[in-house]
């Protein structure tokens, strides 16, 4: 059976459908038909990574995933909480302990005697007001929440190691160009001096030239430096030491022409793993306050033992000296000078305070899609521009040191034409990594995942752990 999105909600509800405690605009939440600026209603895909087609960048996820320090420590908690929830279910079960003594004693008379003794103890806690159950309810939703958490932190990583990708690789073209800017600079020099010692030049274009290349430099150094930094914050997803040596072939930024699949905002409520691990947290602490509220209640506890005891131990459970006792007792508390009530407002309080919080996580899940959508669009119309502006910059640097070499235009118009052009250069490298990062950003809201890229490994919770 498809697992449509107001069936979703129906189950995920279902968990507070016998409590009135869980606020009803948490059930109510406005949800959109549709996106505000986009009309596209197609399912969402997954599978986003694929379409950057680039093995090393495979390769890359791959080690993140199974290496990356952060999300292993997300691991351990998971495994952590799995075994909160075995001691949770071991409260259902008698609880059995068994003791054995023996002791060798002298009396002031001078007489020796031996004793020794033996105990099987059971008790066990009737869970008549379904104490143990909410206590057990509460733990096996923060694990749920925990998985949750887990899975929206892989993807997340994911998206971090293909955009630190793009930057490192957009860093190293815009080294490559500052590189062309500088040997520009120092052909410009040679021909501005050489045609000064002719007599041909002023002095003003030697030391505007001068200044030209001094300046490029500058840039080309700071270029370099964040380039190192690119690659070192990518080693770091990666789990390896910040030495800045990442190799690779000449790659490009890839240029995304295809629209991505929006579906409806309903969508992302069943598929976005925070936004489950949010409300399972909304039930976890509302399963908390029925566990505090039934702290109040009186326990009823049975126990029951079984003795012998005896001067040696080849003699117990002879069966001479067997004992058995069988009790039931009831406890209640009576005064704790409020301590109880206080601790049941608490637990209320705490469920208000995550079902805002899931309010909120909701809403910036859509103020998230919504901001990417209009980006978007926003920088597909300013890459054609920039193209367009490019490619008008680049013809009127060439035009522009052709007439000066005429003598028809000044050295300035030519250094203000070769600015335009490396602008528009730069800029366009920068867009096209913009246009790279909202795309994954936006996957990333959508509540996209990337586990059935074909060349990438379906690395699950197990896989990112240490064998010990």
């Amino acid at each position: 059976m498809k697992l449509t999105p107001s069936l979703f909600i129906a189950v995920m509800l279902c968990g507070c459908a016998n409590t009135s405690q869980v606020d009803n605009s948490i059930r109510s939440a406005q949800v959109p038909q549709d996106w505000q600026f986009s009309e596209k209603t197609s399912p969402i895909s997954d599978n986003w990574f694929a379409q950057f087609s680039q093995p090393q960048l495979s390769l890359l996820v791959d080690e993140a995933l199974n290496i990356n320090q952060s999300l292993r420590q997300e691991a351990y908690d998971v495994q952590i909480l799995e075994q909160q929830l075995v001691q949770a279910d071991a409260d259902f079960w008698p609880e059995l302990d068994l003791s054995l003594s023996t002791g060798r004693s002298k009396s002031t008379n001078g007489g020796i005697s031996n004793s020794s003794s033996l105990e099987l103890e059971a008790s066990y806690e009737l869970d008549i007001w379904g104490k143990l159950s909410a206590a057990q309810k509460q733990v096996n939703l923060n694990y749920l929440a925990a998985k949750a958490k887990y899975q929206q932190d892989r993807q997340t990583l994911v998206a971090n190691v293909v955009t630190s990708w793009f930057d490192w690789i957009a860093a190293k073209q815009l080294s490559g160009l500052f590189e062309q800017r500088v040997k520009n600079a120092k052909q410009n020099l040679d021909i501005i001096e050489s045609g000064y010692q002719q007599g041909l030049n002023g002095a003003l274009d030697v030391y505007l030239s001068r200044n030209e290349l001094n300046t490029e430099l500058s840039n080309l150094a700071q270029q370099e430096a964040t380039q190192l930094q690119a690659a070192r914050s990518l080693e770091r997803l990666l789990g390896r030491y910040p030495n800045a040596n990442l190799n690779s072939e000449q790659l490009t930024l890839p240029l995304l022409t295809s629209d991505i699949p929006l579906g409806m905002p309903s969508d992302i409520i069943s598929r976005k793993p925070e936004l489950q691990a949010s409300w399972y947290q909304v039930l976890a602490q509302d399963a908390g306050l029925a566990f505090a509220h039934k702290q109040r209640f009186p326990s009823i506890n049975l126990r029951a033992s079984l003795t012998d005891s005896g001067d040696e131990l080849t003699d117990l459970l002879s069966g001479s000296s067997l004992a058995w006792s069988l009790l039931g007792g009831l406890t209640a508390p009576l005064f704790k000078a409020g301590d109880l009530k206080a601790n049941e407002e608490i637990a209320r309080l705490r469920l208000k305070q995550q079902e805002q919080i899931y309010l909120d996580t909701l809403y910036n899940a859509f103020s998230n899609v919504e901001n990417a959508i209009t980006t978007e669009n926003s920088l597909k119309q300013r890459y054609q521009a920039t193209l367009a502006a490019q490619q008008n910059a680049a013809a009127a640097e060439t035009l522009a040191f052709e007439q000066y070499q005429r003598g028809l235009v000044t050295y300035t118009t030519v250094l203000e034409a070769q600015g335009r052009s490396f602008n528009a250069q730069s800029a366009l490298i920068q867009i096209k990594n913009q246009l790279l990062a909202n795309r994954i950003n936006l996957h990333v809201a959508l509540g996209g995942d990337f586990a059935d890229t074909k060349n990438l490994q379906d690395n699950k919770l197990e896989d990112v752990l240490i064998n010990e």
